[in-house]
């Protein structure tokens, strides 16, 4: 018995542990997809490949293990482009795998020729093609290897036709499969080097001996599962804590050291900060006054040595998250510390936070009609806090609603928020919603975004119903890019004066029509009542569904919190 390339491919997936597939098939893949299916693989095809990888981003950092997409030759590589950076840039395990043009006709302007390798190398820890069948095994166990070694991202590998329809024996491929599953420690990158343990000492005699110290953590440490060493941490110590946007609920929103109701007063007056998992970019303002003190002495916690050196922090501790807080644990156990709730320090931030949470709340209370941004997200929030544990995962994406939505929703579990991420990248919500779903099939999932983020995606509803799965997608719909025309009356000029604003829509669009033609659940609301019935409907039947929500069209702002940058 003979196999094609198409079959060992696919039993390399399943050999090295694939359980999971995200993709758009076509020439020259079909028979890969099909045939990973038949040996075990779910296969979840979507209809554009930048969703596809998108969801394959967000499933490599729920679950820790690479995800997989796949696409045709050319125009579908280039496609799935937006999802292999996305991973990239937010350091999740990801492999695209796209077939490509036949090897002999390469530069004679061959269906969907280009160069593949050239074109995902900006974007990829590493890029490889299999250019004869017998290399299958051991590229799809290097690109696997390498997208989660030292500090995760994005691989690709390029499957060219001819390869794809190279036949040999079936005893020749077992031996294949075997040589790469004995060898795939030598695709490894090189470890991370040991923690030294004066630099442990050092950073714990800082946190020690620190006035204001705070502990910031961020998506890197939800990746490493370092929820439990950083609960411990924090209650032994007594040090305030802020979570970046996706590191809310490493530890619980509501938990009494929880510093994100006070964020400016805890960066603006710490003078040591242990940083975990978080990079010091934009959204930590670089580290840099004026948001920062310019004494403040930061310990960077990061996977990645060149981070580290390009950050340039006080004190660097370079490796896993989980295992750095672990040994710190450790070193504090030997002689305890504890600032305590009367400390002034705590005390301040406790205060500040309170009081910030209370003014919150005032106008929280509000029952807006037209609909404010405030008036439905409590709703909401309300709404997942009934549902108790496990917590939903909820997806979100917008200006505005994401703004919003991260000041109101409560995340009080890990990995149970997925938003634009280190990137801000608009269009991954239907994408992260599939990949959260087959990834967590026990939680319900439920998406919060705006109506300029759900168009990006919007068609991939169609995939909810196919595969029935428990998502419901809420649009907050204001009509238009941040709403509606907010134009200055001297920028409504020219020929086309007359036409929509660049920021407009449809006013009133029917999205949970669009559901609906395929055989889901709709809802249009537009009142307190209308919008608490349709949440508890949707959320108890735990099918596809997308509610409407009208918004006012004025409610928000341009560009969101962002206004400096347009």
């Amino acid at each position: 018995m003979e196999i094609d390339g198409n079959v060992l491919a696919a039993k390399s997936l399943v050999r090295f542990g694939v359980q999971h597939m995200f993709g758009v098939v076509g020439i020259p893949v079909t028979s890969l997809a099909n045939r990973a299916v038949s040996l075990g693989v779910r296969f979840i095809a979507f209809h554009n490949e930048q969703s596809a990888g998108y969801a394959a981003s967000a499933y490599g950092y729920l679950t820790g293990r690479p995800g997989v997409f796949l696409t045709v030759s050319g125009p579908g590589c280039v496609h799935g482009l937006a999802g292999l950076s996305n991973a990239s840039v937010n350091t999740w395990p990801t492999v695209m795998i796209s077939g490509s043009c036949d090897q002999n006709d390469v530069g004679r302007g061959d269906f969907q020729e280009l160069n593949q390798i050239e074109a995902t190398k900006p974007f990829t820890k590493l890029s490889v093609k299999a250019s004869h069948i017998s290399e299958i095994p051991a590229r799809v166990a290097q690109v696997l290897d390498w997208a989660q070694s030292a500090r995760p991202g994005g691989c690709y590998l390029d499957l060219p036709t001819d390869v794809l329809h190279q036949k040999i024996s079936e005893s020749e491929a077992e031996k294949l499969l075997s040589e790469a599953e004995n060898n795939r420690s030598i695709s490894n990158p090189k470890p991370e080097p040991p923690l030294f343990n004066s630099k442990i000492e050092q950073a714990v005699s800082l946190l020690r001996h620190a006035e204001r110290p705070l502990i910031v953590f961020g998506k890197g440490a939800a990746y490493a599962r370092a929820e439990h060493v950083l609960t411990k941490l924090v209650n032994s110590t007594g040090i305030p804590f802020l979570p970046t946007p996706m590191g809310k609920g490493i530890l619980p929103d509501n938990h009494e050291l929880a510093a994100t109701a006070a964020r400016s007063l805890a960066i603006g007056k710490c003078d040591v900060a242990l940083v975990v998992g978080a990079r010091l970019n934009w959204l930590l303002h670089f580290g840099e006054p004026p948001k920062w003190s310019k004494d403040v002495k930061f310990i960077l916690v990061d996977v990645s040595e060149e981070e580290i050196e390009l950050r340039k922090p006080h004190l660097g501790l370079i490796g896993d998250a989980k295992h750095v807080i672990e040994v710190l644990n450790k070193e504090i156990k030997d002689d305890p510390f504890c600032l305590g709730s009367t400390h002034p320090w705590v005390e301040a931030i406790s205060n500040k936070a309170k009081d910030n949470v209370a003014k919150m709340e005032v106008q929280l209370k509000k029952d807006v009609v037209p609909f404010n941004f405030l008036t439905p997200m409590r709703i909401i929030r309300d709404a997942i806090a009934g549902l108790g544990s496990p917590a939903p995962i909820v997806v979100s994406e917008g200006a505005n609603t994401m703004d919003v939505g991260r000041s109101v929703l409560v995340q009080t579990e890990p990995r149970t928020r997925l938003d634009a991420g280190t990137w801000g990248t608009m269009g991954v919500g239907l994408g992260y919603c599939i990949a959260a779903a087959v990834a967590e099939p026990g939680r319900l999932v439920v998406a919060v975004e705006g109506d300029s983020g759900f168009g990006f995606s919007a068609m991939e509803v169609e995939t909810l119903v196919r595969y029935q799965l428990p998502v419901v997608v809420i649009v907050f719909n204001n009509g238009g890019v941040y709403g509606g025309d907010r134009r200055h009356p001297e920028e409504i000029d020219g020929p086309h004066k007359d036409d929509p604003a660049p920021t407009d829509f449809v006013p009133n669009a029917g999205y949970h029509a669009l559901i609906e033609a395929f055989g889901g659940k709709g809802y249009l609301v537009g009142t307190p009542d209308e919008l608490k019935s349709a949440l508890s409907e949707s959320f108890s039947a735990r099918k596809p569904a997308v509610v409407n929500v009208v918004i006012d069209p004025y409610a928000g702002s341009e560009s969101g919190r962002m206004q400096h940058k347009n």
